[in-house]
């Protein structure tokens, strides 16, 4: 059984016009989405070179850096996020360009929102190139392209924010995560509610992906936070 669906996945859109990139972040939110926001190229490199997220979206026109040099320099540095850029320009050279800097795919403005959510959805199934098909904690596998997981041979269902809790803890399988990072992961930046609504996730992963199979994988770290392991 499917764990929910393509959205409430993580996404750093980087775009400077405001009244555009509201729209964008409404949009992609009211599907699930967790979105953060950058308004010029060098913020736009310093969030995702500092969080993890499952797609971006990439103007090319941006002040303090434009698009081809923040893909780029991505690139160098050996993170294979997949990249949407979107631009004004309309042309093959342009496309040829937004690709040869390491985009995953392009998209000219003005451009369908319906298209945008597809693609989105086509570079969240795809993947990052140095991205597992799934991460394996002992017997539980997460699949964060399908947003699927089970114990063993045991389907587990998840709702959506669930499973981006667990995703965030199995990307970092034996490592302390704190609750910072989780809400960081699962919600977006804004979130300014009760930080103790990530033990209220942690308790129902528990009751899932534990309990039923005799299992104690999620430990709290007191006063530190959570850990996945085998």
């Amino acid at each position: 059984m499917a764990c929910g669906t393509l959205s409430d996945m993580r996404v750093l859109l980087v775009e400077d016009e405001k009244r555009l990139a509201h729209l964008l972040k409404e949009g992609l939110a009211g599907e699930g989405f967790a979105v953060d926001v950058a308004h010029d190229g060098r913020d736009g490199l310093w969030m995702a070179t500092e969080n993890p997220y499952d797609v971006i979206v990439l103007d090319v026109m941006l002040p303090r850096m434009n698009g081809y040099t923040l893909c780029a320099r991505l690139r160098d540095a050996g993170n294979w996020t997949p990249i949407l850029m979107l631009t004004a320009k309309d042309g093959v050279h342009d496309e040829a360009e937004a690709l040869d800097t390491g985009a995953d795919d392009f998209l000219s403005k003005p451009f369908s929102y319906v298209v945008l959510l597809a693609r989105l959805r086509a570079l969240v199934r795809r993947g990052g190139t140095a991205r597992p098909v799934s991460i394996t904690v002992g017997d539980l596998t997460v699949d964060p392209a399908g947003l699927r997981c089970r114990r063993g041979e045991v389907d587990i269902p998840l709702t959506p924010k669930e499973f981006a809790v667990l995703h965030g803890l199995a990307r970092r399988q034996g490592e302390v995560v704190s609750k910072r990072e989780l809400l960081a992961q699962a919600w977006d930046f804004s979130y300014d509610g009760d930080p103790n609504i990530v033990e209220v996730y942690v308790s129902a992963l528990r009751r899932k992906i534990d309990s039923p199979f005799g299992r104690s994988s999620l430990v709290t770290v007191r006063g530190a936070g959570y850990r996945l392991e085998a």
